[in-house]
């Protein structure tokens, strides 16, 4: 028959399926990317195009050749030719050999079907798609290789070979996927960032390079690192653009990881695992945690937990896991109480507060909005100033950087007055919150007082919650604790806060946050 099936640069003989089989290999393989086992008989293991390449069959401007599968053997020795240079494997499964075929309507036709593979052939026509990459798959990744004793010089190779493919696949480029690769031994060590490198080829390059750490298998300890050090912006990494860590390991870690995924998803990091060679039944009791990969990733839903039973014919999965690094709205670690919140503040300016004390409470709204990461696509603040008369100081799109929320808080100007916070949280509801009831951060509402209001806040306050607002209520001084519960959401006793002296507002920063924080994480559940 004339149809010959097109293959790539890393199809195996494994991958074949027929006894005898007509390929086209494409042209301009990188010669160092092929893993090829043995001479004139390559194990099933090799890159099909590799040993043609190696045989003398074709050059590396590819075309066709037929593979013929034979049985498996011992000793598949390592020789060094056209370019070349095959490993020798102790035994293998099965084996296959290739001959050149010399037929123009045959390579015609294939060369027609192997044009549209991807990141191989000529370059195409417009070079400026290709340096943007991949649009749709708009991701920030660091690839957290396993570097430890575990997985051994050799896996270690597969596995290079392996996070290459999905490099590639990813589309990288610079309105793209950016990827970086960490090495995790005894102590991590960032290969490359994000910013080193916006062309797959670099990528596979700087792969190629990376040099085997040895050591015990301290995953717990590298992703942490990463999860902390990685993605700054000096780094390279994006602002909203989803933030990535795939961790490859072999067998088990030889340290505590769940720390390690808390503070990755404190950090608005997805965490994928992709565990190769799970611990078998004998080896379970050598095991810190058996439940490792549930602790570690993003959430236990299946979605992140990616099983590849060896290193060995992992081509078929690498589509998969691209799949899923580029399904954006899958990202569920994305989005952290620091980055997706609205927070408005409602302050009393009535006459009872004072001048002085009206600056300690600027002070403590400006040191709970500095927590926050504000931009136009982040957590967004809001001011209220209030005494029988309310004054919105400046609404949630006024200003979408940390800087100008914390200098237009420190202009604020103290009204006096007297106290209706009622009507206050009714007309913060109506003219704050609406505008933004429908978009995507959760609502907070943090009400302070130093004083009785002289009007009902229960049925303001209950309509507030009602439209999504949760509130924390702050009192200071002579404010009555029934009013504060009254305001606040449930659980009110973490929601209620009150301290005799302005100064005692302080220590209550970080109480705040964390409430924050942790109603956000609750409603993301």
């Amino acid at each position: 028959s004339l149809a010959s099936t097109a293959i790539t640069c890393f199809t195996r003989g494994l991958d074949l399926r027929k006894e005898t089989e007509d390929v086209l290999c494409p042209a301009n393989c990188p010669l160092w990317q092929f893993y090829v086992f043995g001479d004139g008989v390559y194990a099933s293991l090799s890159s099909v195009c590799g040993a043609a390449i190696h045989r003398g069959v074709i050059t590396s401007a590819g075309g066709a050749v037929r593979v013929q599968a034979l049985p498996g053997q011992e000793n598949y020795p390592a020789v060094n030719a056209n370019g070349i240079q095959s490993q020798v494997l102790a035994r293998w499964a099965s084996s296959f050999s290739v001959t050149g075929i010399k037929n123009p309507a045959l390579e015609a036709v294939g060369r027609s079907v192997s044009t549209a593979r991807p990141s191989t052939g000529k370059r195409p026509k417009k070079p400026l798609d290709k340096k943007a990459g991949n649009k749709d798959c708009k991701a920030d990744i660091a690839f957290l290789i396993d570097g430890s004793y575990n997985i051994g010089q050799r896996r270690f190779n597969l596995q290079k070979n392996f996070v290459g493919k999905v490099a590639v696949m990813l589309g990288i480029g610079t309105e793209g996927p950016h990827v970086g690769v960490v090495q995790a031994s005894e102590h991590p060590k960032i290969e490359f960032y994000l910013k080193n490198f916006t062309a797959a080829k670099e990528v596979l390059f700087a792969i190629k390079e990376l040099g085997f750490r040895g050591g015990n298998s301290n995953t717990g300890k590298a992703l942490k690192h990463t999860a902390q050090k990685f993605f700054s912006l000096e780094n390279g990494a994006r602002k909203g653009i989803p933030k990535i860590i795939v961790v490859f390991i072999d067998g088990w870690p030889s340290d505590d990881i769940e720390e390690a995924g808390i503070v990755a998803r404190e950090f608005g990091v997805n965490v994928f695992i992709v565990s190769v060679a799970k611990p078998t039944t004998e080896e379970l009791g050598m095991v810190q945690d058996i439940g490792f990969v549930d602790k570690a990733v993003c959430r236990n839903n299946g979605f992140f937990s990616y099983q590849m039973p060896t290193w060995f014919g992992t081509t078929k999965y690498v589509k998969p896991l691209v799949q899923k690094l580029c399904s954006h709205e899958q990202m569920l670690c994305s989005k952290t109480c620091y980055n997706s919140v609205n927070i408005g503040f409602l302050i009393d300016g009535s006459s009872s507060v004072g001048d002085s004390n009206f600056r300690l409470v600027l002070e403590f709204i400006s040191n709970v909005a500095k927590a926050f990461e504000i931009s136009d696509i982040g957590s967004k603040i809001a001011v209220v100033q209030f005494t029988y008369d309310q004054r919105t100081e400046f609404s949630f799109t006024d200003y979408t950087t940390k800087e100008k929320v914390l200098s237009a808080m420190r202009n604020i100007r103290y009204m006096s007055g007297g106290t209706a916070t009622g009507d206050a949280i009714s007309f913060t509801t109506r003219n704050v919150f609406g505008p933004v009831k429908d978009g995507p951060n959760k609502n907070f509402l943090v009400v302070l007082t130093d004083g009785q209001s002289y009007d009902d806040v229960r049925g303001p306050a209950a309509a507030a919650q009602k439209a999504g607002i949760t509130i924390f209520s702050v009192g200071v001084a002579w404010a009555p604790l029934d009013d504060l519960k009254d305001m606040a959401s449930e659980p009110r006793e973490s929601h209620t806060f009150f301290t005799r002296e302005f100064t005692g507002l302080e220590q209550m920063v970080p109480d705040v946050i964390r409430g924050i924080c942790k109603d956000f994480l609750d409603s993301k559940q």
